[in-house]
């Protein structure tokens, strides 16, 4: 288990991770960037070693039942977190990623473009999913923050799950390295962290609609750069 808080020196550490060939469970955040992100995976592939890094917001109960169709089809979500930053991390990779996190656990995949509002105490991102759904983050920095949100489905609206402790993400690695097999996808986790980079260039550019195949095939060149200075 991979626990050191700083992001930007995860690439280097699973590297020797994977050399040993031992399956490993990446605290969040996976890397502090898209660009990290991507050549941990990539790396992983490299050395054929299993991996997966996940928050533990995305175990919650109530959050998978709705996942998991209970509620219904979900037809939209609107959910926040505190998002304090990090300078040495790019936006809501540090903390808001785990209301990023809860939002894609809710949505599945599939987000196509994403733009950016920001104030002082608060970042809202809108993304919109191919199949026309809408999702949002709310990144709390002033006031009294917390985890959750809303999930609107074809049954009716219902509160996503806040935080539950870590009894059940623990529960999920301890699986993981017994069948090898991680319960959250390459293709899941590195659309979180497209999602968190195409909001900074939206942001960047007064909250202009970015998309995020093109984010993240930028993020897919800067890997690439990474991995050939390791």
């Amino acid at each position: 288990m991979l626990e050191t808080n700083d992001g930007n020196i995860h690439l280097e550490q699973a590297e020797e991770v994977f050399k040993a060939g031992k399956i490993v469970f990446i605290d969040k955040p996976i890397g502090a960037s898209l660009a990290q992100a991507i050549a941990i995976f990539d790396l992983a592939v490299k050395y054929d070693v299993p991996v997966f890094s996940s928050s533990a917001l995305r175990f919650s109960k109530q959050t998978l039942k709705i996942r998991s169709g209970e509620f219904g089809e979900v037809l939209g979500a609107d959910c926040y977190s505190p998002a304090k930053g990090e300078p040495s991390h790019p936006d809501f990779s540090w903390y808001g990623i785990h209301g990023v996190e809860t939002l894609f656990t809710v949505m599945g995949t599939g987000c196509k473009s994403v733009n950016r509002m920001s104030a002082e105490g608060t970042d809202v991102v809108v993304g919109l999913w191919e199949d026309g759904r809408i999702g949002t983050f709310r990144g709390i920095r002033e006031g009294k923050a917390g985890y959750g949100g809303t999930a609107f489905t074809s049954k009716g609206i219902e509160p996503v799950g806040g935080y539950d402790g870590y009894g059940d993400l623990l529960a999920e690695i301890l699986k993981f390295f017994k069948t090898r097999v991680a319960p959250v996808s390459e293709k899941e986790t590195l659309e979180i962290f497209t999602f968190m980079e195409a909001s900074n260039q939206s942001k960047r550019n007064g909250g202009k609609i970015i998309s995020m195949e093109t984010t993240f095939k930028e993020g897919q060149k800067q890997a690439r750069k990474l991995i050939n200075k390791l």
